[in-house]
């Protein structure tokens, strides 16, 4: 089976017209999303568009390529995407306007997106994901105590400030935290703005607490809700869904099922899979116990003292923590030692979190072998 780069190869001969939208060209999207277009697509505040060729033409004369072969892996594979759109029919004029970009430590606030306009007359509005920066990580744990996050905000204002003088029919996507974000600021939009979004596009991304699924906000745009995950997702089972899932193979194991660019394809759409894996489930019952077991204030010390000791041991990515070696190590374990209430709030959630994962392991073991 092939991938979104296999679909490019296959497929990117046909325009829209020739062969109409569908999840694969939407997946294609939210990845691209993941490229710094900063001082190459015109930004927020501005109608002027550069194609998608225009684009890698200016973003490969201003990176070179050793460069990018120091990215990290979702910013290295969202490259070579653009680069294989640019030679395409069907992505090389499709048009990027009103990139925008902000990352903000004092409001624990990582936020992108842009728009894409089709040659079949639709616009995709593309929010991007969790980046490798730990102010993105932290505030993806933030949404287990707290909504709305500054970026699911800051996805309703892009939203409203650049579709309001609009017209063209919208569809809304993005991978991972983005696919939340996308989902969130349609529900939030200006009314106007809500009755021109064809769908949303929810690519493995978490869900949302009960109180905003039971929302008219939410209920009103949840028939346009496709969401995606692979067999073995972790992100895409944190907190609620109401809105069914399309499960779908990936070529690759444990952790990378959640990259977009391991999904497979055959012809114009994701190999399906009858449910999510076991170790999904399992997964997913573990958090959600080990949350009701925390009040609002516990999660949220949990998660400021677990960031609070990335910052003090200077971790700023995730490339840090991947590369800690042991004096980092011995950093970290100094800053835990530093607090007695750190300690503390760290030891409980932990102890409750590894007692959950036991529970649901033996439950799910029991179902499997009874």
């Amino acid at each position: 089976m092939g991938t979104i780069l296999d679909y490019l190869d296959w497929r990117g001969d046909l325009t829209f017209a020739q062969s109409p939208f569908n999840e694969v060209d939407n997946a294609i999207l939210s990845q691209l999303s993941y490229v710094n277009f900063d001082r190459i697509v015109p930004p927020k505040g501005s109608d002027v568009e550069l194609s998608v060729a225009e684009a890698a033409e200016r973003y490969f004369h201003r990176y070179e390529e050793e460069q990018i072969r120091s990215y990290g892996i979702i910013l290295r594979n969202s490259v070579e995407l653009l680069r294989k759109m640019a030679g395409t029919a069907r992505f090389a004029d499709a048009g990027l306007s009103r990139f925008q970009n902000v990352i903000d430590p004092d409001e624990t606030k990582q936020f992108s997106a842009m728009h894409i306009r089709l040659s079949d007359g639709t616009a995709y509005v593309a929010f991007r994901g969790t980046d490798d920066t730990l102010i993105g990580w932290k505030e993806n744990f933030n949404m287990s105590f707290q909504t709305p996050v500054p970026a699911q905000l800051e996805a309703v204002r892009y939203l409203n400030d650049t579709a309001k003088n609009g017209t063209l029919p919208i569809r809304l996507g993005g991978h991972s935290k983005g696919g939340n974000l996308a989902v969130y600021a349609a529900a939030m939009c200006d009314p106007g703005i809500k009755a021109r979004i064809v769908e949303v596009y929810n690519n493995d991304g978490p869900g949302f607490d009960s109180s905003f699924l039971q929302s008219d906000a939410y209920q009103e745009v949840r028939g346009k809700i496709r969401t995606i995950v692979p067999q073995l997702s972790i992100v895409g089972m944190l907190l609620e869904h109401e809105e069914p899932q399309v499960v779908v193979k990936s070529n690759r194991s444990l952790w990378f099922q959640h990259l977009i660019m391991t999904w497979e394809v055959t012809g114009n759409r994701f190999v399906r899979a009858e449910q999510v894996r076991q170790e999904s489930r399992l997964i997913e019952t573990a958090v959600k116990s080990w949350l009701e077991q925390l009040n609002v204030e516990e999660r949220k010390q949990f998660v400021d003292n677990v960031f609070m000791i990335f910052e003090e041991a200077r971790l700023r990515t995730v490339d840090d923590l991947t590369r800690a070696k042991w004096r980092t190590v011995a950093q970290l374990i100094k800053a835990l030692n530093h607090s007695h209430e750190h300690k503390a709030v760290l030891t409980r959630a932990l102890r409750i979190l590894f007692r959950e994962g036991r529970h649901a392991l033996h439950d799910g073991t029991t179902k499997v072998n009874g």
